[in-house]
């Protein structure tokens, strides 16, 4: 039995527990607290990721000898830091080679390790809030969480997902047959855990770390080998990730190239030479619809989980808090500047008005509502930006532009000024455009950013169809209702359970449609287009080893 794991059991077999009931539990505190992670912990942390800024990041990994990195922050500075250039087959190469020992190790050997992975990494979380926050643009309190501690509960969920579907495999088993009056037959038979192969996790630019862990861990816990293609803009984050995998990796006497970091440039990409590698036999992909298209596509044989585009609704058909929902809409549009993918965009509304705890309100009404509390929620600039961060891609600006033509401006997008405000932050408050439900062409594809419309409909049910219809055609992540109503919520959870659509009812307090908690959240059904995996269920794991059998004969 491995040292590492016995030392993490405890926690592992909580994690275990959580995963099946559901409830909320985390081994990894989420408030930036220098009583919880140390006093000296968040100037450390300052400190040590201002020493990789303009200074090459050492990872002794297969390298080309040349260099890469042209990360910049969305708040105005490029990082500097240049990471070892690779060529993808040699990479994979010296992955698949790694990775036979890291295959034949016992469970408890790997899970172990895992486990002591996850630990170090929590321990650095200050320097991976640093590292995410001038990597996504998150505001530095939301880099903590999305970037540290939550993603580190994704890491571990999937993890104990994995542990709890291997351990399902016995090691041997005597089979016997009974043949009637004959003495009965009789097999010992003895079952391995054996890896797909070489796994390759490409990152997304919003959420390095939240996005990857689940894929990333599931894969080293189930004995593959693993290749991180960050996004361009978004290294460092995954490269400190890889970096502290390889020192464990290493002090436990396992080759480090069981785990190694494909970095890249924009005008140089590498992801399709790796993707299509005969060698690759498990991919997990976060981004756009168009490229999890062309992985699908190009992948023949492979083992393909992605999270991609959706289109996330908000029914809106009446309310006994009407300043409650407009908050929880105008928080739930504002947070990270809308580039979510769990974040709402469609709000579809009856056009005949609804009826609220401060009367009827009509579309215009609601849609101004929405708009006071952006108003109201952003009007100081400092609080606006520990909500909004940084925009984390410039196209993200055009974007908004053109939606501005789409429909009647109720909120126009701005630049965040005042207060703190870093010079040269790339910044965007939410655009709120009004449509009727005729026009498809406009909100029936996902405007990724602070990019929302409030649609007139024809009466409730067409907002439940409308919205359900969306979620099971174009895809969505999550979707919300407003009702006080039985009947039509009723419908609704109907309509988005068909849809692949986890719905939340009636959400005006803290609690937002964005947000995600492992062990209890599934996130990404992989029942619609947005996806074709679930963070975290058991087939998100299961299909990362496969089950070898010897049998004998009895003696």
């Amino acid at each position: 039995m491995s040292e590492l794991f016995d030392r993490h059991r405890e926690t592992l077999e909580r994690a275990v527990e959580a995963a099946h009931s559901r409830g909320y539990w985390t081994p990894y505190p989420e408030m930036p607290s220098g009583k919880i992670y140390g006093e000296s912990a968040k100037a450390d942390g300052e400190a040590a990721f201002q020493a990789l800024l303009n200074a090459p990041f050492d990872l002794d990994q297969p390298t080309t000898g040349g260099r890469v990195g042209k990360e910049e922050s969305p708040y105005g500075f490029a990082l500097g830091t240049t990471y070892p250039a690779v060529d993808p087959s040699a990479l994979v190469a010296a992955a698949k080679a790694a990775g036979k020992a890291w295959g034949a190790a016992s469970v408890e050997t790997r899970v172990g390790i895992c486990m002591e992975i996850l630990d170090r990494i929590n321990k650095q979380s200050f320097l991976m809030a640093n590292a995410v926050m001038h990597t996504s643009g998150q505001s530095f309190m939301m880099a903590f969480q999305a970037g540290g501690p939550h993603a580190q509960d994704r890491g571990l969920e999937a993890l104990a997902y994995a542990y709890d579907e291997m351990r399902r495999v016995p090691g041997a088993a005597r089979w016997e047959k009974p043949q009637g009056k004959n003495p009965p037959a009789v097999l010992d038979k003895t079952f391995k855990i054996v890896p797909r192969g070489v796994a390759l996790v490409i990152g997304c630019a919003t959420f390095p770390n939240w996005n990857s862990y689940s894929a990333y861990f599931a894969d080293l816990a189930t004995g593959n080998s693993v290749v991180v293609k960050p996004h361009p803009m978004a290294i460092l984050p995954l490269a400190l990730t890889v970096k502290i995998t390889r020192q464990v990796l290493a002090e436990q006497g396992f080759d480090p190239n069981v785990a190694t970091l494909a970095a890249d440039e924009p005008d140089a990409p590498i992801t399709q030479a790796l993707v299509t590698h005969p060698d690759i036999a498990i991919i997990d992909f976060t981004g756009s619809r168009a490229f999890g298209e062309w992985i699908r596509t190009n992948s023949d044989g492979k083992q393909v989980f992605t999270e991609e585009a959706g289109v996330n609704s908000v029914v809106a058909l009446s309310t006994d808090s009407f300043k409650g929902m407009c908050g929880n809409i105008a928080f739930s549009l504002s947070l990270y500047c809308g580039q979510m993918c769990t974040a709402p965009q469609n709000i579809f509304v009856p056009r005949e008005g609804i009826q609220t705890d401060d009367g009827h309100k009509s579309v215009d009404e609601v849609a101004a509502g929405i708009a006071a509390a952006l108003d109201k929620l952003l009007g100081d600039p400092d609080r606006a930006m520990g909500i909004l961060g940084a925009v984390q891609n410039p196209d993200t600006l055009a974007r908004i532009e053109a939606a501005r033509a789409l429909g009647k401006v109720v909120h126009d997008s701005a630049p965040v000024t005042g207060g703190s405000v870093p010079e040269g932050a790339r910044t965007a408050t939410p655009l709120l455009v009004q449509l009727d439900a005729a026009d498809e062409a406009a909100y029936l594809e996902e405007r990724f950013g602070p990019i929302a419309f409030v649609i007139a409909t024809d009466g409730a049910d067409d907002a439940i169809q409308r919205a359900a219809g969306a979620a099971k055609t174009k895809g969505a992540i999550t979707a919300s209702i407003y009702s006080t109503d039985t009947g039509e919520l009723e419908a609704a959870e109907a309509a988005f359970a068909d849809a692949g659509a986890p719905l939340s009812v009636n959400l005006t307090g803290q609690i937002l449609v964005n947000q995600s908690a492992a062990f209890s959240d599934y996130h990404v059904s992989g029942a619609n287009p947005a996806g074709t995996a679930c963070l975290t269920d058991a087939a998100f794991v299961a299909n990362r080893f496969r089950v070898a059998t010897v049998r004998r004969q009895a003696a």
